[in-house]
């Protein structure tokens, strides 16, 4: 199983693995050194074709190891879902799950994917020259994190181009409501997307599960997603992949998500966010995305991460990390608390407020929640 870095050798050695001609692929960033891969195969799934690397938000990062079936399957369930193959703009690094969707996508479409150049970072002139390479008379699609969006959405060139695909699938994290109405109002097709490495990238596309895929919840919201998409565990890591994949009384398989989410009143599936960044004030549940999702939507903040800090009294407070709305001043703690009440109960108001210039990141949209709460814990 080789380990691959640059987009070329992972394009040409992708059809292979897929296809089961040679025995999987471990993409990596260039600027990190691949995970050992042990040199005894005889252990790993029939038909493997990746080895992908998880967020590592828990933990160590794991290697979830998917098949080709697993990954056309994905792909042939998102395009039956979008209403038909297409051509595909990367701008997701490939040597992630939702990067590598991209290139798998244009695989069974029998298409090229465009390469948007991310070298000089993401920018709306550069996704803009990307958009141009694909024929007017094509079907076209990418695949965005939110943080992305928001930078296009911001610029003439960047909205401009987002109108020119048939959808865009944003995922990684939660996009903002306020955002979706922009792009809406701007006339982009969004599509809000949930899944991991562990799925074979997104399988919930609008709280929907795909229709090669299935969710349900356990009686503690905990989120668990089945279907044909399903990894085969994760390399070399044998309890962990019993712990985290289980069968039900059905024969039915499960991968048990981090996540706790709940149904709304059209039954679509709501993610509130990870089990282990649940705060508990006092006693009292709060999940940071509601408070989160409250905070942008004051003019004066553009970005936002809630987390639990450490208090002596309340265990956890609620603690927001922002970043301000560009030609705004930062408001105060007491602004916004006084604009959040009654919007938000009393016990999920923030109780620490710290300005950012930017919020640290563990990966493409993920915001890192725990060098936040590091900072909070440790004073700023």
């Amino acid at each position: 199983m080789p380990a691959v870095t640059s987009l070329h050798v992972i394009l040409a050695e992708l059809p292979r693995a897929v296809d089961g001609s040679v025995r999987g692929v471990a993409p990596h960033a260039l600027a990190s050194p691949p995970r050992p891969i042990t040199g005894d195969v005889t252990h790993l799934p029939q038909r493997l074709a990746l080895a992908i690397g998880t967020s590592g938000s828990t933990g160590q990062p794991k290697l979830a190891l998917l098949t080709g079936d697993a990954l056309r399957a994905s792909a042939d369930a998102t395009h039956e879902r979008l209403g038909g193959r297409g051509r595909w703009l990367l701008a997701i690094p490939a040597h992630h799950i939702a990067g590598i969707q991209v290139l798998v996508r244009s695989l069974v479409a029998g298409t090229t994917p465009v390469a948007m150049d991310l070298e000089g970072g993401f920018t709306a002139s550069a996704f803009a020259r990307a958009t141009a390479e694909i024929a007017s008379a094509a079907t076209a699609y990418t695949a965005l994190v939110p943080t992305q969006l928001v930078r296009l959405l911001a610029a003439d060139e960047g909205r401009k181009a987002l109108t020119r695909y048939a959808a865009v699938l944003v995922g990684g994290a939660e996009t903002p409501s306020a955002v979706l109405t922009e792009a809406k109002v701007t006339g982009v097709l969004v599509v809000t997307t949930y899944g991991m490495s562990e799925t074979a990238g997104g399988c919930i596309y609008d709280g929907r599960a795909l229709d090669v895929s299935q969710a349900k919840l356990e009686d503690d919201g905990r989120i668990r997603l089945g279907g044909s998409t399903l990894a085969q565990g994760y390399l070399d890591e044998p309890a962990q992949s019993a712990a985290a994949f289980v069968v039900d009384d059905a024969a039915r398989r499960w991968f048990r998500t981090d996540d706790v989410g709940h149904l709304d009143d059209r039954g679509a599936l709501v993610v509130d966010g990870r089990i282990d960044d649940l705060i508990n004030s006092g006693g009292l549940k709060v999940a940071p995305g509601l408070v989160e999702e409250a905070l942008i939507r004051l003019d004066s903040v553009a970005a936002a991460v809630v987390v639990g800090s450490t208090d002596a009294e309340w265990g956890q407070v609620v603690s927001a990390a922002i970043v301000v709305t560009r030609g705004s001043s930062p408001p105060t703690l007491d602004d916004v608390r006084d604009r959040l009440r009654g919007i938000l109960p009393d016990h999920a108001l923030p109780r620490r407020l710290a300005t950012l210039a930017e919020l640290p990141m563990r990966g493409p949209g993920k915001p890192d929640r725990a060098a936040i709460r590091r900072r909070f814990d440790h004073g700023y």
